[in-house]
């Protein structure tokens, strides 16, 4: 693979306010790592924005992305009318990128929903800064243009838009290659205007280096990352700094596992502290036994409370900022039980939240004390393929 190694300086960009439907320019200046492929990230405004790129490819998202698979069922009964206007005020605040897929539920009706409503109600340069990502998850059968077109036609016609800003792709079994037939095809697809950027999820670096190495554009890969679950920095990170995709990371905050309300749960004890009543919820406390147990994760809640109340923030908040300056995190997600829960107060603060060596020290002494996932698991996504 040709490598071409060259820096991106952030310029002028525009930021929505909650008080306002107005947009203010803030000019910053960083550079960010060497890229090849010619892909690179852009972070502007206070860290808030990235520019996710490959080539002529380009999609700029909010670095904290509402992650919509609360709506599919589990968390709560969603009523339609109270998530679009959750998802307005979501957007109202700056965080404008809206994360889903295929299988989510109604999330993607939703989206159609509320991208309607910000096209009659909104003036066009917030139009522009509200981006859809979605996700298609087929079963591992023979991909064909047709079957790949008429699957991603059907995202367009939920979400109400010509083109998808970002398509994700998930495979579910790397013994067969047609994911390089259907990624192919998606090329095909984006070339014809019906997506704007092609990128994955849950791939791990073994394949995201035969995708390149195949020439599909991908601008990011979309994998779980959090302070417990390291994995991507010690194989996946070191690919994408050479060149220039993006990792999007969910289960940043464990489906709330990292948070006070578990800070010194008991959870041997029936109804003696917060249930795991939610699919997250139960997916990362399997996380956390793998890393090392409930006791040894609550030194770690303790350890992240003692730097949150020392900046004056809250634990997840502490727990996305550490993942987001990770190498070669783009964007971190926070899932939003619209219309039941919310927390842009505590997504907003992560942008000014600034972690000193004295944190990063004190998290990596808190971490290094559990086991190393990768070994445990395997590399990104393996979690999901094993036997």
């Amino acid at each position: 693979m040709p490598v071409s190694v060259h820096s991106t300086i952030a310029t002028n960009l525009v930021a929505t306010t909650a008080s306002s439907n107005r947009f203010y320019r803030n000019v910053s200046r960083r550079r960010i790592g060497s890229s090849s492929v010619n892909c690179s990230v852009e972070t502007k405004e206070a860290d808030r924005w990235a520019k996710l790129k490959n080539g002529n490819d380009s999609l700029e998202i909010c670095r904290v992305l509402n992650g919509m698979w609360q709506t599919s069922g589990g968390w709560g009964k969603i009523d339609r009318n109270d998530a679009v206007e959750a998802m307005v005020r979501y957007a109202d605040a700056g965080l404008s990128t809206f994360d889903m897929a295929d299988h989510y539920g109604p999330a993607e009706d939703l989206y159609g929903i509320f991208i309607n409503r910000v096209r009659r109600e909104r003036p066009p340069e917030y139009l522009e800064k509200v981006k859809g990502l979605t996700k298609w998850v087929p079963p591992p059968v023979k991909m064909t243009s047709s079957y790949v077109r008429q699957n991603i036609d059907i995202s367009r016609k939920r979400m109400d838009v010509a083109s998808l800003d970002m398509l994700q792709f998930h495979w579910w079994d790397y013994a067969n290659d047609g994911y390089l037939d259907a990624l192919k095809h998606l090329t095909d697809l984006k070339e014809e205007g019906k997506i704007k950027t092609v990128a994955l999820t849950n791939f791990d670096t073994k394949r995201l280096e035969i995708i390149l190495e195949n020439g599909i554009p991908v601008v990011s890969n979309q994998v779980q990352h959090s302070i417990v679950d390291m994995r991507p920095q010690q194989r996946m990170a070191q690919l994408c700094e050479l060149t220039g995709v993006k990792l999007i990371t969910y289960g940043t905050v464990m489906g709330g596992l990292l948070s006070e309300k578990f800070l010194d749960a008991n959870l041997t004890i029936p109804f003696a502290g917060p249930s795991l009543n939610t699919p997250s919820l139960q997916k990362y406390k399997r996380m956390v036994d793998a890393w090392g147990g409930w006791n040894l994760f609550q030194g770690l809640l303790r350890t992240m409370k003692s730097i949150a109340t020392k900046h004056g923030v809250s634990i997840p908040t502490v727990a996305v900022r550490y993942v987001l300056d990770q190498q070669g995190v783009g964007g971190s997600m926070i899932g939003v039980r619209l219309g039941l829960a919310e927390h842009i107060q505590d997504a907003n603060a992560i942008f000014s939240l600034v972690l000193d060596d004295e944190d990063v020290n004190s998290i990596q002494e808190a971490t290094k004390k559990g086991k190393n996932l990768l070994q445990v698991i395997g590399d990104c996504g393996d979690e999901y393929r094993r036997v």
